[in-house]
């Protein structure tokens, strides 16, 4: 399932950049394992902070995966950078997420016992 729900504060986003979004989100939705993309689903949610500067936009992206959530936050000048900026975070921890299932499918069970036999040898 690919639920993808954009939210903006305090500031409101055109037809344009609402693709852009969403394209990105996509590719990182497609990036994630197989077994957890059927039940991933994303969230992107775009702010305008007044408070560090004018015009200082923030992006978050969220993905809900099924063993763990992983959010990914970027403050730019500019909206686009903001996205592209919380897509390389984003893209970081899921690199991070499938190195562990990896690992994790190497160590346990029969296969990664006899990978471990064969390493002793």
């Amino acid at each position: 399932m690919r639920i993808i729900e954009i939210t903006t504060k305090h500031f409101t986003i055109d037809a344009k950049i609402k693709l852009y979004l969403e394209k990105k989100v996509q590719k990182l939705i497609d990036y994630i394992p197989r077994h957890a993309r059927k039940s991933a689903t994303a969230s992107a949610q775009i702010v305008k902070q007044n408070s560090r500067g004018a015009g200082q936009l923030e992006c978050a992206i969220i993905l809900n995966l099924p063993s763990q959530q992983l959010v990914a936050k970027e403050s730019r000048d500019g909206v686009l950078a903001a996205i592209d900026g919380a897509e390389e975070k984003m893209r970081g921890q899921i690199r991070r997420y499938k190195a562990e299932l990896i690992k994790a499918r190497d160590e346990g069970g029969l296969l990664g016992q006899l990978k471990r036999s064969l390493k002793r040898k």
